[in-house]
């Protein structure tokens, strides 16, 4: 019985790990149904990342180049202005997607993203995928589709926190 060599085990494993990080992205909510096709070009521009608790994941006005998929734990989405408090948007967390500043020039972050518990995610590298968008427009049609749903009910927190705020 002959080994295996240590080139074609490594390829092994990057391909199961491939193929378990393709399954997460598919069942998470925010990338659900989206078309078999589209899975390899997703996988192929991902990988899991963790955040300990009080890690900002983002800046507000740092450019934006990436977006995540959280699996579990809990995110703050914070807004600041000057030497004041941060102002608490809106809080996330497993199901959840976080950044949608990467497909919509000029490409900052909005808000901070900060860990408020110990926080599992796939990060995605948006500059890669905007580029693959660009070519494959059923794609980006896909990705600019649920983006938008994000987006917009990412403002909807904010105007309650600012009605909140005003009563």
């Amino acid at each position: 019985m002959s080994a295996i060599p240590d080139s074609r085990r490594k390829a092994e494993h990057k391909l199961a790990t491939r193929k378990t990080l393709a399954a997460a992205i598919a069942e998470h909510p925010f990338l659900k149904d989206v078309s078999p096709d589209h899975l390899p070009v997703l996988a192929d521009n991902a990988m899991r990342v963790q955040f300990e608790p009080g890690a900002f994941i983002f800046r507000e006005r740092d450019p934006a180049n990436r977006f995540y998929l959280i699996e579990s734990g809990q995110v703050a989405l914070e807004s600041r202005s000057g030497d004041e408090p941060a102002l608490l948007i809106q809080t996330i967390g497993p199901g959840d997607v976080l950044g949608w500043s990467w497909l919509f020039p000029p490409y900052y972050w909005h808000f901070d993203a900060r860990a408020i518990e110990s926080t599992a995610a796939i990060f995605f590298y948006g500059t890669r995928l905007r580029e693959q968008c660009e070519e494959d427009h059923d794609l980006g049609y896909e990705l600019m589709t649920r983006v938008t749903s994000v987006v917009i009910q990412r403002l909807q927190a904010a105007r309650k926190q600012l009605f909140e705020i005003r009563h």
